[in-house]
C-alpha cells in the first residue's frame, strides 16, 4: 500500500510540473493594434494585395509561435475595419476615412486566423473618436457631423462624452452589430476609458454632470458609474445576440494601489484603473458583467514600484470567477532597453514560467503582433523550444454556459504519394477541429498537448510525411465555447 501511494504521489508531481511546462489549454493570444499603423497595415493606402499579404504574413507568424489568439483592433477611433453601418471605414486603412478596402478586413481575419486554427477576439475603444484634432480626418458622414453635443476634447484627442446616455446608447448598438454579423469570439476592451489625466487639465465633463447626475455629489463617483453603466450595457447586448461570446477588458495593470486602499496591491503606481481612468475593474468582475481580465502588467518582474509577480498574485487572487489571462509587455524587448531585465527575451520567458505555478491565472496575451515579426527567431527560439513547444487550446470562459459540440463524420485519409489529406464532415455546433497524431496502436491520452497536430476550421487537412506505417490520426470538434467533443480515429481510405 504504502509504494502505491509513494507512485500515485510521483505520477500527480509529473502530471504537475507537465501541466506548468506546456498545458493543453491556454491562452496565448496577440495584440494586432492599427491605431496608427502599430501592426496593420503597416501604412495607409497600401493596395488590398499588400494589405492582405501583410496580414497573411503576421498570421503566419503568429502560427510559428504557436499562438491561438488573435486580438484584432478593429475600431480605434470611433471607425471601422469591418463592414459598418453605423460608423465609417477607418483612415488608417486607406489614408481616407469613409473609403473602404476593396475586401473586408474582419471577415479576412476571421477566416485565415481559423484556418490556422485561432480565435479572433475584435477590439474597440469606447469614447475615443480623433486622436489628434490637429489633423483633419474625420469624413463629412462622422457621427460627429450630426450630433456634436455628444462629443468633447481633452488635450489634442476627441471623445465621445461618458457621461450622456446617448453615447452608451450608440456604442452598444456598435457592438450589437458586430456581434450580430461577424462569428468572433470575443469582444474585448483595453485601458482606455476616460484618458489618462493631462497635468493641470480637467476633463471638460461639467455640462453632463449637471444634466445627468443620477444623484451623485462627487463627480469621481460619478465617472465610475458613467464607465459601469456602458459596461453593463455592453455586456447585456452581446447577451441578447450572442450569449456564447466573451467580454473581456484588458485594464492598466493596477486596480489601486495599496496607500489608497487596503484591497489595493503593493505597488506605487503612477496612475490606477479606479482612481484616474474611472473603471473599476473588480466591480465588473464581482457583478458578472466580464467574462476575462488580462490586465497589463508591462513592468518587469522585480520592478520595484509596480513588480509583476506581486501583480501577476494580486489579480490572480482577485478573479471573482472570471478567467484571468496577463498582459506581457513584450514590446519592450530591446538590445538598448534601459532597463537590463528587458534586454534579451529571457524576462517573458520568466513570466510565463511564473504565472504557470498560479493556478488561478489562464494563460497571456502579447504586445503587440509586430514585436513577434521583429524579433523573429530571436524570440521564437525561447519560446517554441520550451514555452510553446507543443499547441494549446484555448481555455474555455467560466462564466459562458458550455456549447457542446457533437464529434464530426466521415474522417478519412487519402494517402497521395508522401503526403496524407486528412477530410472530415461538420456536425452540430462545430466550430473547430482539433487533429491528433499517436503511435500506431496508441491511441490513449488527449490530454497531453504532444499528441495534438492541428487546429483549424477546414474540413481537410494535408500532412506531408504522414508515415501511416508508424502513426495514427485522431478528431475533436470544439463548439463556440471551446469545448471540445469525444474523438473518432480517422479510418484508410
Amino acid at each position: 500500500m504504502k509504494s502505491l501511494k509513494i507512485m500515485i504521489l510521483v505520477l500527480l508531481i509529473q502530471t504537475k510540473i507537465f501541466s506548468q511546462q506546456s498545458p493543453k489549454r491556454e491562452m496565448r493570444a496577440a495584440w494586432i493594434s492599427t491605431v496608427e499603423n502599430i501592426d496593420w497595415p503597416s501604412k495607409p493606402g497600401l493596395s488590398d494585395k499588400e494589405m492582405k499579404n501583410e496580414m497573411i504574413a503576421i498570421l503566419d507568424n503568429l502560427r510559428s509561435y504557436n499562438m491561438n489568439t488573435v486580438i484584432f483592433q478593429i475600431r480605434p477611433t470611433a471607425d471601422a475595419y469591418y463592414k459598418s453601418t453605423k460608423e465609417p471605414a477607418s483612415h488608417w486603412i486607406t489614408g481616407t476615412q469613409g473609403v473602404a478596402p476593396g475586401f473586408d478586413p474582419l471577415q479576412m481575419m476571421i477566416d485565415e486566423a481559423g484556418k490556422r486554427g485561432m480565435n479572433v477576439h475584435v477590439w474597440l475603444n469606447p469614447y475615443r473618436v480623433q486622436k489628434d484634432t490637429v489633423r483633419d480626418v474625420l469624413s463629412k458622414n462622422h457621427l460627429y457631423f450630426k450630433r456634436p453635443d455628444l462629443f468633447l476634447t481633452y488635450g489634442k484627442t476627441r471623445y465621445f462624452n461618458p457621461g450622456l446616455k446617448e453615447t452608451r446608447d450608440f456604442v452598444a448598438s456598435v457592438v450589437g452589430e458586430i456581434v450580430r454579423k461577424y462569428d468572433i469570439q470575443a469582444v474585448h476592451m483595453d485601458d482606455y476609458f476616460y484618458p489618462y489625466k493631462i497635468a493641470g487639465q480637467e476633463f471638460p465633463d461639467d455640462k453632463a454632470f449637471a444634466k445627468e447626475p443620477r444623484q451623485f455629489k462627487d463627480k469621481d463617483d460619478w465617472r465610475r458609474d458613467n464607465v459601469d453603466l456602458i459596461i453593463k450595457q455592453i455586456r447585456d447586448t452581446i447577451i441578447a445576440n450572442k450569449p456564447e461570446v466573451e467580454f473581456g477588458i484588458s485594464p492598466f495593470g493596477v486596480w489601486r494601489n495599496i496607500a489608497k486602499d487596503s484591497q489595493g496591491s503593493n505597488t506605487a503606481a503612477g496612475a490606477t484603473n479606479y482612481d484616474d481612468l474611472y473603471a473599476n475593474i473588480l466591480k465588473w468582475q464581482k457583478e458578472n458583467w466580464i467574462d476575462y481580465v488580462t490586465p497589463q502588467i508591462y513592468w518587469h518582474i522585480g520592478f520595484d514600484r509596480a513588480n509583476f509577480e506581486v501583480l501577476a498574485k494580486w489579480w490572480a487572487e482577485h478573479k471573482y470567477g472570471a478567467n484571468v489571462y496577463v498582459g506581457h509587455g513584450d514590446y519592450k524587448i530591446s538590445n538598448t532597453a534601459k532597463e537590463p531585465e528587458w534586454r534579451s527575451p529571457d524576462q517573458i520567458v520568466k513570466q510565463i514560467e511564473m504565472i504557470r505555478k498560479m493556478p488561478l491565472i489562464d494563460g497571456s496575451m502579447h504586445f503587440t503582433a509586430s514585436t513577434f515579426l521583429k524579433k523573429g527567431d530571436t524570440l521564437r527560439k525561447p519560446l517554441v523550444e520550451k514555452e510553446y513547444k507543443y499547441i494549446a487550446l484555448t481555455p474555455e470562459a467560466n462564466r459562458i454556459v458550455r456549447l457542446k459540440p457533437e464529434p464530426p463524420t466521415n474522417a478519412v485519409i487519402a494517402k497521395k504519394g508522401d503526403k496524407a489529406v486528412l477530410t472530415w464532415k461538420a456536425a452540430f455546433n462545430d466550430k473547430k477541429y482539433v487533429i491528433y497524431r499517436f503511435p500506431k496502436g496508441k491511441i490513449t491520452d488527449f490530454s497531453n498537448p504532444s499528441t495534438i497536430y492541428y487546429v483549424t476550421t477546414a474540413l481537410k487537412l494535408e500532412v506531408p510525411n504522414a508515415d501511416l506505417e508508424n502513426y495514427v490520426y485522431a478528431l475533436t470538434a470544439l463548439s463556440q465555447t471551446q469545448t471540445e467533443s469525444s474523438p473518432i480515429e480517422f479510418s484508410t481510405k
